[in-house]
């Protein structure tokens, strides 16, 4: 699939067939999902697929994703030898060579071309193969068409003593276009599916207790409905249950976005994801395998993203008149130049020239080299594009969804009154806390380490199962954990006590990330309104979005974030979504563009556009500025690729332009494609 054109090709073309009830292209991974009748079988999809013209495998059959890449590469580097060779032989031809000298020339030029021709040019000769094969024309067919007339043109000219070859314009033809080619290949591979990530965020299985007592791991695909399953600590759920015994904390921030661990007892439900912080756990299994909530995210997600994969480029859109275009100028060019009275040769000779001043080199490079110039400033300064077309949804984007944790915030708890632990108590308080999993044990003992604590020798320590640790210092007893009290059981307290003596309280709060203030603002500036969008509670999300001076939306769980998404896209927004976690995971599918720190998950990294690395939110501004001046750049390679056609076909069609003047004045439409790319070097800053 190359082109907006192959698209529509494939999704027709499928669909016109008895049992096919839908087909949908994703363009950035070279796959198609098609829905269909019981009686359709594999072997007759991939049999419709290649009567369309288009070769193709199982998804499981299916070669690696790179085998295409560096196919192109190996194509470059051929086409790149053989061009710098046989214009060091050309260069002799130009200064002078003539009689048997020339011929000796063109010969070794032949020598060096023909073989490399065939070989860099079979991205371009299969793919126009297989669509004239089956009536039809794409891209490729002018490219392969104007080559191979301009090569066997030259052996001609070759073998009949003639003044002129034009290898070199043949060949220096493909470098351009397979140039073109493996830049906006280098973009797309970047481009992963996050599902497979989100489903790995559970456990591949589980311990399960049967009727006798005996216990055995079980995967998680073989994990049913009404089975008993234990969960240690420090395990991850492998299915949805009820706890029946057993009562601990667990971390289910990555699935609902909650920075502090929950406390659950028998009677809660749980979710596969989740992780057991504190003591073990008995669950009844409710939902199993693709029952799961996580499988449904999973589902979710690829469902969502395959609207955003139907998203067609500006040179997709430009390329579907290109290939009738040229054909019709071509045709009549050669026509016309019989109907004035030319031999076939020479109108054949001009023909050529035409096809090859009107090959698409600037046009494919236009977008390309744009977006990895950009992409590049953008990773020096410390944010990745994973798809060069996101960048042109970025410059599009009018509305802003924010999650709360670890996007907005750090999603590190950090104690923000550490005064309330003294002095004398730190050495046991850190002690515990080193030995301690619990993620609100870790920030206090990067904390108080960070203060030049130095961790006392306990002794017995030991974890209590939904208390904490406890140990004893010089024989006395010490303890880190849960406080006791009702008024701090929201999982952000936790407490530490020397013996009989009150318990000192320390509380935790999730930090908002450096410049974040200045990044809605700055946001808000470039023309994009603001939304804080949580899983967390009210009380936890209204003090950061009015910090933020902004509006928020609380306990929002996956499916809703995902259906605000979509709901402002049928009003007509075009949404930017920041998030991290695996329930953001549909909603940056969903999304018009999404972008997500390193600190996210998998998931999030996987299923956002761009991820963004440090602390700082002002990434995000700084991303979407990079944006447009990428977009602006972009329509300026454009109206320079337009504009050389519109001055050099006619020239072309004139006979004023031989193909060799053709292949040069091609290159020189590309490299002023490129210099202008260049200036986006510094779009970053």
């Amino acid at each position: 699939m190359m082109c907006a054109g192959c698209i529509a090709k494939i999704e027709h073309g499928l669909a016109a067939n008895a049992g096919i009830i839908s087909a949908r292209v994703d363009f950035g991974a070279k796959q198609v999902r098609i829905a269909h009748l019981p009686e359709v079988e594999l072997p007759q999809l991939v049999t419709m697929l290649d009567r369309l013209g288009f070769a193709a495998h199982p998804l499981a059959e299916a070669p690696p994703p790179d085998a295409e890449q560096r196919r192109l590469v190996s194509a470059l580097a051929v086409a790149g030898f053989a061009w710098m060779n046989v214009m060091l032989l050309s260069v002799s031809v130009w200064s002078g060579a003539a009689g048997a000298s020339k011929d000796m020339f063109h010969w070794l030029s032949a020598l060096i071309a023909v073989p490399a021709i065939a070989w860099a040019g079979r991205p371009f000769f299969v793919s126009a193969w297989r669509a004239l094969r089956r009536g039809r024309t794409n891209m490729d067919v002018p490219i392969s068409i104007g080559v191979t007339l301009a090569t066997a043109m030259s052996l001609y000219e070759t073998a009949t003593s003639g003044q002129h070859a034009w290898f070199d314009g043949a060949i220096m033809l493909l470098f351009f276009l397979l140039a073109g080619r493996v830049l906006d290949g280098a973009m797309r591979a970047r481009a992963r599916a996050g599902a497979s990530a989100l489903m790995e965020a559970s456990a591949p299985g589980a311990t399960i207790l049967a009727a006798d007592g005996s216990t055995r791991w079980v995967r998680a695909d073989a994990i049913t409905a009404g089975a008993t399953m234990l969960v240690a600590a420090g395990e991850r759920v492998a299915a949805d249950g009820r706890i029946v015994a057993g009562e601990s904390a667990v971390d289910a921030s990555i699935l609902t976005g909650e920075s502090a661990p929950a406390s659950l007892a028998v009677g809660d439900h749980l979710l596969a994801g989740m992780l057991n912080l504190g003591g073990p756990l008995t669950v009844e299994v409710t939902a199993a395998g693709e029952d799961r909530t996580i499988a449904g995210l999973a589902r979710a997600m690829e469902d969502a993203g395959q609207h955003r994969s139907r998203y067609v480029r500006i040179a997709d859109r430009a390329s579907r008149l290109y290939a009738p275009a040229v054909h019709t100028l071509s045709v009549l060019t050669f026509a016309g130049w019989l109907l004035a009275g030319a031999g076939i040769y020479e109108a054949l000779q001009i023909a050529v020239a035409v096809l090859i001043i009107t090959c698409p080199c600037a046009l494919g490079l236009a977008v390309p080299v744009a977006q990895v110039v950009a992409s590049g400033a953008l990773m020096r300064a410390g944010i990745l594009v994973k798809d060069g077309s996101a960048l042109e949804r970025l410059a599009e984007a009018d509305r802003v969804l924010l999650d709360k944790t670890g996007t907005v915030t750090l999603g590190r708890p950090q104690p923000v009154d550490l005064d309330r632990l003294r002095p004398e108590d730190r050495p046991a308080a850190l002690a515990l806390a080193q030995a301690s999993t619990h993620p609100l044990s870790r920030s206090l003992a990067r904390a108080l380490a960070a203060d030049g604590v130095v961790a006392a020798r306990l002794s017995g320590v030991a974890e209590m199962a939904g208390e904490g640790m406890t140990g004893f210092d010089s024989d006395v007893p010490v303890r880190l954990g849960r406080p006791h009290g009702a008024t701090h059981g929201d999982g952000s307290h936790v407490a530490f006590a020397r013996g009989e003596g009150v318990q000192q309280i320390i509380v935790f709060a999730d930090c908002l990330r450096p410049e974040a203030a200045a990044a809605v603002a700055g946001l808000g500036q470039l023309g994009l309104g603001s939304t804080l969008v949580s899983g967390d509670r009210l009380e936890a999300v209204s003090p950061v979005a009015h910090s933020l001076g902004i509006t928020a939306i609380a306990e929002a769980r996956p499916a809703d974030k995902q259906a605000l998404v979509e709901r402002l896209g049928q009003g007509g927004a075009r949404v930017l979504m920041a998030g991290d976690g695996l329930n953001d995971g549909p909603a940056l599918a969903a999304a018009h563009v999404s972008i997500a720190p390193s600190s996210a998950s998998d998931v999030g990294q996987q299923a956002a556009d761009m991820v963004f690395t440090g602390d700082s939110l002002i990434a995000i501004p700084r991303a979407v500025r990079a944006a447009c001046a990428t977009q602006a750049v972009v329509q300026q390679n454009f109206l320079l690729a337009i504009g050389y056609n519109v001055l050099a076909v006619p020239l072309a069609m004139a006979g004023l332009v031989t193909p060799l003047i053709a292949a040069l004045a091609m290159s020189l439409s590309s490299l002023i494609v490129v210099a202008n790319s260049l200036r986006l070097a510094g779009v970053a800053k």
